[in-house]
């Protein structure tokens, strides 16, 4: 029998550090973490009527480029939601769906983040926009993106 059951010796890995629970201060948010660029975007959306899917699928892009998701700053995370509110209700119906169909697995679940998130504070006839959107990546991600989406730790 060992004498010195108490000791910690043994042990290769500290499983400490797989603690979920344990808190860990995150490092300073880098500058690319800053959102979407409001002042592109609004220019592509104002160009919209003139040169009609390219500018909003570039928009689109754009507004879904540099989510602050690492941010602990909520200015930031409302002027990037609002910049991809923006975007949204300014797609016409029928331009959503190859929009939604642009983009990759990460693309679709940063999207229902931001449906969800302005679900939370819905505006002038957001909602149902919202709700077409949701359609939209629903038929492209399927039940598995919102559920990584609820599950997720990091917001947008």
């Amino acid at each position: 029998m060992a004498k010195n059951t108490l000791s910690s010796r043994f042990r290769g890995v500290d499983i400490d550090e797989y603690d979920e629970n344990k808190f860990v201060d995150d490092q300073d948010e880098a500058a690319e973490q800053q959102g979407p660029d409001a002042c592109e975007v609004d220019d592509l959306i104002r160009q919209y009527p003139s040169d009609q899917t390219r500018d909003m699928m570039t928009a689109f892009q754009i507004a879904l480029r540099n989510p602050p998701i690492n941010s602990k700053n909520p200015a930031v995370k409302e002027r990037a939601q609002a910049v991809v509110l923006r975007v949204l209700t300014a797609f016409k119906s029928s331009d959503m769906e190859p929009a939604v169909k642009s983009l990759d697995k990460n693309g679709v679940d940063l999207l229902m983040k931001y449906i969800y998130r302005g679900f939370e504070k819905p505006s002038d006839n957001s909602s149902a926009i919202l709700l077409q959107w949701h359609e939209k990546a629903f038929a492209v991600g399927g039940l598995g993106s919102i559920v990584r989406v609820l599950t997720a730790r990091k917001s947008v």
